[in-house]
């Protein structure tokens, strides 16, 4: 794994872990006080948690923490440089990970203990038929721990961000619950709310005697449960930084069989040298990038290259680390180690792509900027305007306190939680994951779905497909014969071989000789008959026909012969799904078109592309990772917004750069982590449904944001006039909620 801090000739580059941030406007604070600093180029990515940094060398990493530090964040020095091509990176997530569940549990707890406490609460002052004698102070016990201790996460940040000079959501929440309980203190201990028999009464305006008998404790206990509510499901729906770049790395090996002196000695796989020889066995993962020295095997390369067919490899042949050896025993001498391997360029691919996604920033966080300094002039300007007209401190108060009530962005702060909520819940019905409120926007503008063809088109497994027997070769007994002898291999064409003979022919002979034929196939006997199955046998017309059909459609032809006579022909291929063509009409149905991009050769491609319905210009074929990054990329130029569907690690790097990465969740850890949507199925066709119940969460999220912000935009000049008593307000302002929530709810009918 690369070092986090690189070098080079003028300027240097360090990615930092952020910490405290609450929304985007936090993540665009910091980007613009490191972007003030002499020749620093900054990034700050909200979603991931993270700063990149372009900086000169007379500026140490210390002075851009100490930057982040002053504006009121916290900032971490990435971890020094270690050998080792997979713990460092993996072990950093994971101990990021561990660093960030005992915040998620606190915070989960908080919620909890505030929601407990404050139920009574509101009940107590919004039903007047449970109000008994000295109910006040019931309230005022039950809800004094929720506004300081429950809302202290709120007071922290205001007091942080004033101190900074900026406001956010946090200061409405924290000056508005505390101006509630803090009247509510004074209107029980000095006025009359403290009174035996005191009860809560409903009046649409603010009245110039009520002020001191009024309390506000439930609103002052209900947003601050609402907002945590909010904050709870927001932290959980935030993706783990880090992930992909763990799932990926988790696929090398982790130990491996060193030569050392002539014997074999098991050694961790940071302990790798180029020029180290070691032993790679059948089914093992090549420890790292190498040449073979010593036998010859077939090696399965689909996971790093989409190939679906394993590539035979002899001596001299390069293979590459992460791969699986699907054959015989190799000798390999390791030509490249640690940072430097496919793998781990990949895993860096992947990181940059994440780090490089532009960061949504919700409508209310980009309101609130404007939204809470202009709502707290408000309810100044309220209470010295009734103070100049009436000379009336109790009413001032009173109409100053509804207008910071009726403004609490409780409905912001639900508008994009509870859509999110229902609308996963009803994902994950239907096989689909939506991974946080980022993705949703991607979905409406995407016009472009780029389809990884291996196991994302196609099943991923090699299959028998048909059989082509000479004249006078009786079908099953081609396949009895040449399923025996193929049983016996390890080959990937010849399971296929061997599974679909004993699905077709019934029990399979056992073989009473084997052997292999390298870059040719076998030979062997069976029931008497020397049987040869591979390739290199000349064959009658009709046979040769066949072979040639096959191939021109992509399939990969195995000629079966017996006693020195071309017997048939059977052909296996990467078997399509049955949902793939259907998958492809319904996309296009939503206005996308559909592109077919795989590391397979081009007539494979499209045999695949003719079948599902895809044209053959919109056909990338024969592509490696590195250039399916630039296949997306260059569709991106071209004016497009695209959505990538993959699910192997050499779609990963793809599925971070494109504007919406779907991952099949039959496919790889590090694809559906570095993809915005899994599709837990597997099914192609739930690509579209996950596009439609994306755009209609995110119609949903638009819907409340409307509500909540008009909701705000009615109700402060009524509280202002007076109009507004502050137990209407928290009314009102709880009904917005109710409204947000119930609006949410209608996404559970998604079908």
């Amino acid at each position: 794994m690369e070092t986090s801090v690189e070098t080079s000739v003028e300027t240097q580059l360090v990615e930092l872990s952020i910490g405290g941030m609450t929304c985007a406007s936090c993540a665009a604070r910091i980007e613009k006080k490191l972007n003030r600093m002499e020749g620093v180029e900054a990034t700050v990515n909200y979603a991931t948690e993270k700063a990149k940094v372009s900086y000169p060398a007379a500026i140490a990493v210390s002075d851009l923490i100490a930057t982040v530090v002053r504006t009121g964040y916290t900032a971490e020095e990435p971890p020094p440089p270690d050998p080792g091509p997979a713990a460092p990176a993996g072990g950093g997530a994971e101990e990021g990970t561990a660093r960030r569940d005992p915040v998620l549990a606190a915070l989960r707890q908080r919620l909890l203990v505030s929601a407990l406490l404050s139920a009574p609460v509101v009940l107590l002052a919004m039903v007047p038929s449970l109000q008994f004698d000295n109910w006040q102070w019931l309230s005022l016990t039950l809800a004094a721990p929720v506004v300081v201790w429950g809302g202290l996460p709120f007071h922290r940040a205001t007091w942080t961000n004033l101190s900074h000079g900026t406001a956010t959501m946090d200061t409405l929440v924290s000056i508005g619950t505390l101006t509630a309980f803090l009247w509510s203190v004074w209107a029980l201990f000095f006025g009359d709310a403290g009174m035996t028999g005191m009860r809560h009464g409903f009046d649409l305006t603010v009245g110039r005697e009520n002020g001191s008998s009024s309390i506000y404790l439930e609103v002052a206990a209900g947003v601050v449960t609402f907002i945590l509510l909010g904050r709870y499901l927001e932290a959980r729906s935030k993706r783990k930084a880090g992930a992909a770049l763990r799932a990926l790395l988790e696929l090398g090996a982790k130990d491996v069989a060193v030569l050392r002196g002539g014997t074999e000695v098991r050694v961790p796989v940071g302990e790798l040298r180029v020029g180290d020889r070691f032993v790679v066995r059948p089914g093992e993962t090549v420890a790292t990038d190498g040449t073979v020295v010593e036998g010859a095997s077939a090696v399965d390369r689909s996971m790093l290259t989409g190939e679906s067919v394993p590539v035979d490899v002899t001596v001299g042949d390069a293979v590459t680390g992460a791969t699986i050896n699907a054959g015989g025993r190799l000798l390999v001498e390791a030509t490249r180690v640690g940072a430097d391997t496919q793998l781990a360029r990949m895993a860096r691919l992947v990181e940059d792509a994440q780090n490089g996604k532009a960061e949504v920033q919700r409508l209310a966080d980009r309101v609130s900027g404007i939204f809470v300094p202009i709502v707290l002039l408000v309810a100044l300007g309220t209470l010295v305007g009734w103070l100049l007209t009436t000379d009336d401190i109790t009413a001032s108060f009173t109409a100053a306190v509804a207008v910071l009530i009726v403004a609490c962005p409780c409905a912001l702060g639900l508008a994009t939680p509870t859509a999110l909520m229902v609308g996963t819940g009803r994902g994950a019905q239907l096989g689909i994951l939506i991974k946080g409120p980022e993705v949703l926007e991607s979905t409406r503008r995407v016009d472009t779905v780029v389809l990884d063809k291996t196991g994302t088109v196609t099943t991923g497994r090699m299959t028998l497909t048909d059989v082509y027997a000479a004249d006078g070769t009786d079908d099953k007994e081609l396949l009895r014969l040449a399923g025996a002898l193929e049983h016996s291999s390890e080959h990937p064409i010849a399971r296929a071989i061997a599974t679909g003979a004993a699905e077709r022919a019934g029990e399979l002979p056992a073989p009473e000789s084997f052997t292999a034929l390298p870059g040719r196939g076998v030979e062997g006997v069976v029931e008497g008959r020397t049987v040869f199955v591979g390739r290199g046998v000349e064959l009658p017309a009709g046979l040769a026909a066949a072979k040639e059909a096959a191939e021109a459609e992509g399939r990969t032809a195995v000629v079966v012969a017996w006693d020195g006579e071309a017997r048939g022909v059977l052909t296996v291929a990467d078997a399509l799904k049955d949902t793939s063509a259907e998958a492809v009409r319904r996309l296009r149905a939503l206005g996308l078109r559909p592109v077919l991009l795989t590391g397979d050769n081009r007539v494979v491609a499209e045999s695949v592309a003719a079948r599902v319905g895809i044209a053959a210009e919109d056909v990338y074929a024969e592509v490696l990772p590195e250039e399916k990054v630039d296949v997306v990329k260059r569709l991106q130029a071209e004016g497009r917004s695209v959505a990538m569907v993959g699910d192997g690690v050499n779609d990963a790097a793809a599925l971070a750069t494109a504007d919406l990465g779907l991952a099949m969740g039959t496919g790889t850890d590090a694809a559906i982590e570095a993809g915005d949507l899994t599709l837990v199925r597997g099914d192609l066709r739930v690509a579209a449904d996950a596009i439609r119940l994306s755009r209609r969460t995110l119609a949903t999220i638009k819907g409340n944001l409307f509500w909540a912000f008009g909701y705000n935009v009615a109700a402060v000049p009524l509280a202002a006039a007076g109009l507004l008593n502050p137990m209407i307000a928290g009314a009102a302002m709880a009904f917005s909620s109710v409204f947000v929530v119930t609006n949410s709810l209608r996404l559970r009918s998604f079908t």
